[in-house]
């Protein structure tokens, strides 16, 4: 069924059928109800294809990730999802991977089909944004670097969370405290890697290379980075791991190796995503609202594109909050 078929059934001109099924106000009250109740015989829905041609908005908000698995990921989606249903908008999906797609295809793969864009890619750059995207596209960035980009920006409070988890392994009297990194350019992982570095020092402690392990912050590469930690000479008291997978990971390397958690080796991890309160022993964690980060960075973008407003460039920062659970041999908060 078209929206000829409609104005046909209600006797009225495309034209009008048009505009009553879109509430113009000129459109008598009776007229809409009549072409209403027109397309409910008829089943009809509008063409959001066509749509879309005459009004040059899909309707569509854009969402590039490093990666659509996990926890975190999936946490972050949630919240864009609740954001766009609450104005009628719709969500496309997509990831660029290292090894995977590259993030320049992907952008290209988005251009025509969404009106605005949440990106997370350490990958991004202010030549690639001129490269695949048109002068002031509305673009949302998160957890990005500080960068001379036209975009606005959303993270978290990565260093001070680093720092207080840290802090708290030291004050429990933990002197060898290991980190696995996350993966190299990612600026999450920079920010975290700078707060352990600066809660050593504010503790007193020397910085040992060796127990400064590589990571991607997959659970494959807690696994790995807990079992070379175990083959020092001098093992580690305390292990932070830069987020809640490798730490998972972490935890499931120590118990195959015969190790309690905390009494041998403590464990800290970073994100606090749901599945941390329940694993045994429950994860001691840097708290995101991963939810409200994707939640808020879809609500900028979305009061940009209802308003036709210029883009929002500010750069915002969400809190972070250390929950103390057991794995770290504390009381818990």
């Amino acid at each position: 069924m078209t929206i000829r078929d409609v104005a046909r059934a209600a006797g009225v001109s495309t034209a009008t059928a048009s505009r009553a099924l879109h509430k113009s106000h000129l459109v008598a009250e009776d007229t809409r109800t009549m072409v209403r109740a027109a397309a409910d015989r008829l089943h009809y829905s509008p063409h959001g294809a066509a749509r879309s041609l005459i009004t040059s908005r899909t309707h569509t908000i854009g969402v590039l990730l490093p990666d659509l698995y996990g926890e975190f990921f999936s946490e972050v989606i949630r919240g864009i999802d609740q954001s766009v249903q609450r104005v009628g908008y719709h969500c496309l999906l997509s990831s660029a991977r290292h090894g995977g797609p590259p993030l320049e295809a992907a952008l290209r793969a988005m251009r025509g089909r969404v009106d605005g864009l949440v990106l997370m890619s350490p990958e991004f750059s202010g030549e690639l944004s001129r490269r695949t995207l048109p002068a002031g596209f509305p673009v949302i960035l998160l957890n990005s670097a500080p960068a001379e980009l036209p975009h606005g920006s959303l993270t978290v409070a990565n260093f001070e969370g680093a720092r207080s988890m840290v802090r708290h392994l030291a004050a429990l009297g933990h002197r060898r405290i290991a980190i696995l990194k996350g993966a190299e350019g990612n600026f999450d992982a920079a920010e975290r890697l700078r707060g352990y570095r600066a809660a050593l020092e504010q503790a007193g402690l020397d910085p040992a290379p060796e127990l400064e392990i590589a990571g991607d912050f997959s659970e494959a590469a807690g696994d790995a980075g807990a079992r070379a930690l175990l083959q020092l000479a001098q093992r580690p008291t305390a292990i932070f791991a830069t987020n809640d997978g490798m730490a998972i990971g972490t935890l499931f390397a120590l118990r195959d190796a015969g190790l309690r958690v905390p009494e041998d080796i403590a464990i800290g991890g970073f994100d606090d995503i749901p599945m941390a309160r329940y694993v045994e022993p429950a994860l001691t964690s840097v708290h995101v609202d991963i939810s409200a980060l994707g939640e808020r960075a879809a609500a900028r973008l979305l009061s940009t594109l209802i308003s036709q407003s210029p883009p929002d460039l500010s750069r915002e920062t969400l809190p972070t909050t250390l929950v103390v659970r057991r794995s770290c041999g504390a009381r818990r908060s």
